[in-house]
């Protein structure tokens, strides 16, 4: 009897607390594919699951957005797995250095990076729940992580103006206003970043927080799953040409196995899909291409639709796509991957583990030197892809040298740093910082040279011989604490990085006064470039707490400060002189909406607030009109392709008067185009040669790789540098740019800071051979005196998705360092 009521208390007990698991519609109220979900929803649906079967479901919260919306990994297999799901995943990983117990196949699945591409996370709330009932076999063998919405802060951003503009019922008219979203859509996360570029630099707090539990799995499958226009078919596996060299064979055909599974459930229903179109495999930022140079099979899904699409639309050819369509393809897809995962289990474990294995890559070691600022914050990314580096102290290279493009040496300095290809993350070693990628097809999809030692601004030698892993483990190290004095006469600090704009942005916030130097001078044994920053004590005597303020900002930047006793240099000029002036805490103002680009405009706004920690007032186009620019000192205006209406003749009279007046405007790529002419400033767009047209006939098809030869699809020029320019304070002779379009300039008659001379040849990545003809004697950066004013023209982005760290001290530049 005893036993009876045991029994009958666990089946009360059980009855009472475990909860039905319900199906997305049953749950949310209506059926899947009538409304778009809310990320709160979304998030209280798969905790639903978690509570109703928590022997088989663990849900996760990884971090939060910029808007405080919570990341999720949801974890499902069978019982069993759950059980000993860090078993496994320890198995999994100890295949990277040789193990040969793991036996499930680990599959990742990656929803709604692109805000706007929302059908991916409705779609995974119905793939979850049918691997938890009707697919529950495929997890007997696999382990699967989904992470139902990348970028949560984009979507609600969709899905709350969706509901907002839709009709009732939905409008399938394409015209209707629910199909078209404004300046700023849904795609982008809060800072207007495309999350599917940021795998490798990590510049965005979504993908810091992701990568660090990704590195924890390594899956050995990873999709991506995203939209692409209305008209077009479903995109699915085997990817485009070109692949990196880097990509295994089985990788390749891995993909067309998945593939060919998927088309047997798409040709059984009668959909239309297309493959190795488009979509490549070269760029390693993509959430593709990343994990597979981590050893998985990375895939990008794409269903036609994006935030055009809405719950309904027509096409094209007039077929009517509605949301419930497109889930129930990406649903198809999703179970269709896992389903391959289980019936590939020990082939995927086997081939994993052979990735892993030591590979002969022709460069062995890669030797960087330069400010140890720059080097700081490469070790810091590397840190976050765990990659093993070593001290470069003493230590010799020789190979080919990035600053030459030729065979060279170099011996490392006191900050240098050493890294090995021959470790776990060697492949990834190897992506990341090749001198020039091997690119099979210039029609690719995203830029073509990203190298690190370019973008950092470094010095490196890319060695075929292995120099092993340095001599001893790299610190930074920290400043000495300053001890400040009021006898002091001054604090001298030098200005070389953004560490340093960091600084200096701490001491205007505070409101401490700082003055450059516009000349080098020597003082007290010690040499200062130009730029150097100069805090004396008679400016600052009626700030009765600056030296404490000082000292904590010194401490907070990790900064060395030199006390000098006199003002009286030994040689250059004076601190009283007119060529040491004061900084003045800019009040500085950012153009947003149309004409300017959303991705353009987040990497500013970016900049400001997450970079260099300085206050921006962003002035939305509609509005300017209203605004009286003389209560700002400079006005940026962000590359777009709207400028042409945007600057009227009227408008530009009133820009160039306030530059007059004494305004700083600082103009970005394509806007420059709107502000240069007889009407405008002195800056010339320069144009291409006309060519006599040939009497040959070119081949109907041809026409895509005749557009590529004026074509620059992001690639590596060396250029050369003014040091004595403001805008190049801190800079040596040389600077690599990355160029991401054929925009040409004349130099200016006075004031080119950064140009491109007779050698038009990138060092790294794709130039067409037509515009590389362009760029003969062009401007880069350039700084025009205009009245009390001053124009700086920036035709390269020195802030391109926040990673090309060597760029963006000219940005600085051009906010404190000009006249």
């Amino acid at each position: 009897m005893k036993n009876f009521y045991t029994g009958l208390l666990s089946f009360f007990c059980l009855s009472l607390f475990s909860q039905p698991l319900l199906s997305p519609s049953e749950f949310l109220g209506y059926e899947l594919g009538t409304q778009f979900t809310r990320h709160h929803e979304v998030v209280d649906y798969y905790e639903q699951l978690a509570k109703s079967a928590p022997d088989r479901v663990k849900l996760i919260s990884y971090g939060k957005t910029n808007e405080r919306r919570p990341l999720l990994l949801a974890f499902v297999s069978s019982a069993e797995n759950m059980a000993n799901l860090e078993a496994i995943r320890e198995a999994h990983l100890a295949s990277t250095t040789g193990g040969n117990s793991a036996n499930k196949a680990i599959v990742w699945l990656s929803y709604n990076v692109h805000g706007n591409e929302s059908v991916s996370t409705e779609a995974s709330m119905l793939t979850i729940y049918e691997l938890l009932t009707q697919k529950s076999d495929y997890l007997e063998n696999t382990v699967v992580i989904m992470d139902p919405c990348i970028n949560p802060d984009g979507r609600d951003r969709y899905v709350n103006w969706y509901n907002q503009y839709k009709n009732t019922p939905f409008n399938v008219d394409p015209n209707s206003k629910e199909h078209h979203e404004g300046w700023w859509s849904g795609r982008s996360n809060h800072y207007m970043f495309d999350l599917n570029r940021d795998w490798a630099w990590l510049t965005q707090v979504e993908s810091q927080q992701r990568l660090k539990k990704f590195n924890e799995w390594l899956p050995h499958i990873h999709v991506d799953f995203h939209e692409q226009g209305v008209n077009n078919p479903y995109f699915f596996a085997p990817a485009a040409q070109p692949y990196h060299e880097v990509i295994t064979q089985f990788q390749r055909d891995f993909q067309e196995t998945i593939g060919r599974n998927h088309a047997r459930y798409f040709d059984a229903n009668g959909w239309f899909y297309f493959t190795k179109e488009v979509f490549d495999l070269f760029y390693p930022s993509y959430g593709d291409t990343y994990p597979t140079y981590n050893g998985g099979i990375g895939m990008t899904y794409e269903q036609g639709g994006s935030g055009r699409a809405g719950l309904g639309i027509i096409t094209a050819i007039k077929d009517t796509l509605t949301l419930q369509d497109r889930i129930s393809h990406h649903h198809t897809t999703g179970l269709s991957t896992v389903e391959v995962a289980k019936n590939n289990e020990s082939r995927l474990n086997a081939e994993f583990r052979k990735f892993y294995q030591r590979k002969n890559f022709k460069y062995k070691s890669y030797l960087l030197d330069g400010g140890k600022d720059q080097l700081a914050q490469l070790a810091s990314l590397l840190d976050k892809h765990q990659i093993k580096y070593g001290k470069g102290s003493g230590v010799s290279a020789k190979g080919y040298n990035y600053k030459t493009g030729k065979n060279g040496s170099l011996r490392g300095g006191e900050n240098s740093l050493v890294i090995s290809s021959d470790q776990t993350k060697g492949t990834l070693v190897k992506v990341l910082f090749e001198p020039d990628a091997q690119l099979v097809d210039s029609l690719t999809y995203d830029i073509t040279a990203w190298s690190l030692p370019y973008a950092y601004g470094l010095n490196a030698i890319a060695s075929e011989s292995d120099l092993g892993s340095g001599s001893g483990n790299w610190e930074i190290g920290t400043a000495p604490a300053l001890d400040v004095n009021a006898k002091e006469y001054a604090y001298v600090a030098d200005w070389n990085s953004m560490n340093d704009a960091r600084f200096l942005a701490d001491l205007l916030k505070g409101g401490i006064r700082v003055r450059k130097a516009h000349k080098p001078f020597q003082l007290e044994g010690n040499s200062y470039a130009r730029g150097s920053l100069i805090i004396t004590h008679a400016d600052n005597e009626r700030k009765p707490d600056y030296l404490n303020n000082l000292k904590d900002a010194a401490l907070k930047n990790n900064k060395t400060l030199t006390p000098v006793q006199t003002g009286f240099v030994d040689s250059g000029k004076d601190f009283g002189s007119f060529y040491v002036d004061m900084i003045p805490k800019a009040k500085i103002a950012l153009l947003g909406g149309d004409p300017s680009s959303t991705l353009r405009f987040g990497e500013i706004w970016h900049f400001f607030e997450q970079q260099l920690h300085y206050p921006v007032t962003v002035i939305d186009a509609d509005y300017i009109n209203g605004v009286d620019l003389a209560d700002y000192d400079v006005l940026i205006l962000p590359d777009g392709r709207g400028y042409g209406e945007f600057i009227t003749e009227d408008r530009l009279k009133e820009v160039k008067s306030w530059v007059r007046e004494g305004g700083r405007l600082i103009a970005m790529g394509r806007s420059i185009k709107a502000i240069d002419g007889e009407k405008g400033f002195s800056i010339k767009l320069k144009e291409a040669e006309k060519k006599e047209l040939e009497d040959k006939v070119a081949p109907f098809d041809s026409s895509q790789r005749e557009q590529m030869k004026s074509a620059i699809t992001g690639a590596i020029f060396k250029t050369k540098v003014d040091t004595s320019n403001p805008l190049a304070y801190g800079y040596g002779d040389t600077y690599f740019t990355l160029k991401l379009g054929n925009d040409s300039y004349k130099y200016l008659k006075r004031g080119t800071a950064v140009y491109l001379e007779d050698q038009t040849k990138p060092f790294s990545g794709f130039a067409g051979s037509e515009a590389q003809k362009k760029l003969d004697k062009t401007l880069v950066f350039g700084l025009e005196n205009h009245g009390r004013g001053e124009v700086v023209y920036m035709v390269d982005n020195p802030l391109f998705r926040a990673f090309w760290e060597g760029g963006k001290l000219f940005f600085a530049n051009a906010l404190f360092m000009l006249d």
